[in-house]
């Protein structure tokens, strides 16, 4: 090769290598999230040092406070606080030519910090921008004498004006620290919005003093059948412990529960402003409202409270006393709240009683009601027309629109499997929330695809036009607590998730994704130091069944540095004392548990991998074999995949490959794809099946990968040793009611998981 060309590129890679180590080294150094609309980094950094002013007009007097909260624990003393302009200064300007009322930007050098912004939501998310690029060690109040930030200059602004979380503080109860706690974490990415659902049937969490049963009955309740699975679930999770800080004895009984009084209520709405996040208060009704019905059984239209079929039995939007009970509520509420937005609830009311009732038939004919979703509207209508007397919006979860709603209603739309209802909210002028239960339900099961899934989610449906879009006001994810009994499984259920989140809803840039997962690895030592109980990424290459034919060898990258994996093979949960995973070689089948600990000894989720001994599987012939796989179609309620029936069905498709044909309409069915996969060569094959509810694949007769049971979607995998041809193939799938997700996926000897080719089916 020509000397000079050799030169040239031995020049050119060096270069190369130069700017790969700077963009890695902004990186860590910006890793904010979310990350901002522009950034340019500078030269050299600002110091702070107790002797730093703080420039501010009156008007962001809290704003200033906020830095001093940030600041002060570490300098040991307050920042002083002036009007007047100074050298070395943090400087906090208004700027009126800002549109959006959380926009800010933020320019860092060696001379002066400044911060411009319209209005103090604006000035705040430039402080928690800051927050971002100090020193880890600040959230420890760890002292210094000076703290250093990197000259850079950022212009920023929210994408969607709701970035919200959902917390169910009624199943499973949460202390006004934990709160004041999750509202750190929301403000840190920039997160805005915080709905509190107080009230449901399990517990009932606010103080209303009119109706002081409430919380002296409602509050407190003996242990439920949600406590049992989450008691057994602490065998081997200290996590899923029922907290004993909300455990009492009265009167002989043991009882769960607890609740917030107006006035430590008052105080954690303060606090939230004050980061400018808005709390938005739920009292779940005309359903879901046993907890109150226990003591004022007034409520109902006929005295009952107890489970329908499927939800408990509604108060009764018939009798005046009613609503004289819900405004007297409300109004206590909306003295707490001072937030727009009161959510009513609305979702899973069983209408059943209220068709049975005389009263409720006098009240549809008077008023010319034509059903009982109708009356359902009534009910909501008539309380929207007391918030708005009120100076309130009313929220309501997006079955309000089954028996009409005027188009001054919020709506919060869940129910993935109603899809065109955010279209027809928006479409009828109500302004909607986005809060599907996939992806955006974070007591559901995480899985290696949950970030990802989150962070590509469009919030936008489609059907809308440009205009009608406006009507989406973003989005929030719910965590629902039947099952999420401690403050440390809340932590796990939604960090590091909401981050991807807030990502989506603040900077809406999917090319910033593999940015991204570099930045979250950088955000842990933070989330550390804040004591949040994340849950630690996931082991790469995790297959839940693992074939081989004469043997493997197990060795897994430590997800972060410091961490090790370990490892059991005698079917006991890897321990901080277990042998560390190095290199460890399958040479007969044998179960083998895995999880990674971090230096502190905290474990990560426990991932256990079937390996099976097996040769390459033989094909079968058929030689009248045509293309595609026919599909049993069972409509109906099925509890799993094993409930299904053995005989073939009466109604039978002949599908392309693994999907859901329009043919099949029922809210609730069970179907069987079996036929043939002909596998083009011989190797070992990964089968990645993505389920909701259950699924379970086998190959020549074999389960190959298991996921069976109830379940939002998550991905299980497992092995087939295959040679070249045609072998038996089958899939079952049941989807419970709820909206569905299926997707199978597969990888030769290694390779990147991808679709199966409809060529490779046939029956």
């Amino acid at each position: 090769m020509n000397i000079r060309k050799l030169r040239f590129i031995t020049l050119a890679i060096a270069i190369t290598g130069c700017v790969n180590a700077n963009a890695q080294s902004r990186a860590d150094k910006f890793a904010l999230i979310p990350y901002p609309k522009s950034l340019t980094p500078g030269t050299g950094s600002f110091q702070i040092t107790d002797k730093t002013t703080i420039v501010a007009s009156g008007a962001f007097a809290n704003e200033a406070k906020m830095v001093n909260v940030l600041l002060s624990p570490s300098l040991g003393s307050q920042l002083a606080v002036t009007t007047k302009a100074a050298k070395g200064a943090i400087v906090i300007k208004r700027d009126e030519r800002l549109t959006n009322p959380e926009a800010y930007t933020l320019t860092i050098s060696p001379q002066q910090v400044v911060i411009t912004a319209k209005e103090g939501a604006g000035v705040f998310h430039a402080v928690e921008t800051i927050r971002q690029l100090l020193p880890v060690d600040v959230e420890r109040a760890m002292h210094y004498n000076s703290l250093s930030l990197p000259a850079v200059t950022i212009s920023d602004a929210p994408a969607y004006q709701w970035r919200g979380m959902h917390l169910d503080v009624a199943r499973h109860f949460f202390s006004v620290s934990y709160l004041k706690k999750f509202i750190d974490i929301l403000a840190l990415y920039k997160m805005n919005k915080l709905h509190l659902h107080l009230t449901d049937d399990q517990g009932w969490r606010i103080e209303i003093k009119k109706y002081p049963k409430l919380t002296e009955e409602g509050a407190w309740r003996t242990f439920n059948n949600q406590d049992s699975v989450c008691m057994q679930r602490a065998v081997e999770n200290p996590d899923m412990e029922i907290d004993p800080s909300h455990i009492v004895k009265h009167n002989g009984k043991t009882l769960y529960g607890g609740f917030y009084t107006q006035q430590q209520m008052k105080d954690v709405v303060a606090y939230a402003a004050a980061r400018h996040i808005d709390i938005i208060p739920e009292i779940d009704m005309p359903g879901h409202m046993m907890a109150a019905i226990n003591s004022y059984p007034f409520l109902t239209c006929n005295g009952e409270n107890t489970w329908g079929k499927l939800f408990t039995k509604p108060i009764c939007p018939c009798n005046e006393t009613t609503f004289e009970f819900a405004q007297n509520v409300f109004k206590e509420i909306m003295a707490i709240f001072p937030s727009k937005y009161i959510h009513i609830g609305g979702d899973e009311v069983d209408r059943t009683d209220w068709g049975k009732s005389e009263a409720c038939k006098q009240l549809m004919e008077r008023e010319g009601i034509k059903d009982l979703p109708g009356l359902q509207s009534y009910f909501i209508n008539r309380m929207e027309k007391f918030f708005n007397a009120n100076g309130r919006q009313l929220i309501g979860w997006d079955e309000v629109l089954e028996g009409g709603v005027t188009p001054t209603a919020m709506i919060m739309y869940w129910r993935v499997w109603v899809p065109d209802a955010p279209v027809k909210a928006a479409k009828n002028g109500n302004h909607v929330v986005m809060a599907p239960g996939n992806p955006l339900y974070f007591d559901s099961k995480y899985d290696k695809n949950s970030a990802k899934n989150i962070y590509f989610f469009n919030p936008i449906p489609k059907g809308l036009t440009a205009e009608e879009a406006k009507l989406i006001e973003g989005a929030q994810a719910e965590i629902w607590t039947e099952y999420v009994p401690s403050e440390k499984r809340a932590d796990y259920q939604y960090m590091p998730r909401m981050t991807a989140l807030s990502e989506l809803l603040w900077t809406n840039d999917q090319s910033k994704y593999d940015s991204y997962k570099h930045r979250i690895i950088n955000q842990f030592a933070r989330l550390d130091a804040l004591d949040v109980n994340y849950r630690l990424p996931d082991l790469d290459d995790m297959i839940d069944t693992k074939v081989f034919v004469n043997a493997d060898t197990l060795k897994v990258k430590s997800p972060l540095p410091g961490m090790v994996v370990r490892y059991t093979n005698n079917g006991t949960m890897p321990t901080a004392s277990s042998p560390v995973l190095n290199n460890y070689i399958i040479y007969r089948s044998q179960v083998v548990k895995l999880a990674a600990f971090t230096a502190s000894g905290r474990r990560g989720d426990i991932y256990t991998i079937n390996y099976k001994q097996q040769p390459y599987a033989a094909p079968v012939k058929a030689e009248d074999a045509k293309p595609g796989i026919v599909v049993n179609y069972y409509p109906g309620d099925f509890k799993g995949t094993t409930y299904l029936p053995a005989a073939a069905s009466e109604q039978k498709f002949v599908a392309p490959g693994i999907v859901v044909l329009e043919e099949v309409k029922a809210p609730s069915f069970g179907l069987r794809f079996k036929g043939y996969i002909d596998v083009p060569q011989q190797g070992i094959y990964t089968f990645y099946l993505t389920c909701d509810d259950a699924g379970v694949l086998k190959i020549n007769g074999q389960t190959t990968v298991d996921n069976d049971g109830m379940h939002s979607p998550v991905e299980k995998s497992g092995q087939a040793a295959l040679d070249k041809g045609l072998h038996p193939f089958e899939l079952n799938f049941v989807e419970g009611g709820g909206g569905y997700t299926l997707k199978l996926q597969y990888s030769l000897n290694g390779s990147a998981p991808k679709d199966i080719p409809a060529s490779w089916f046939k029956n």
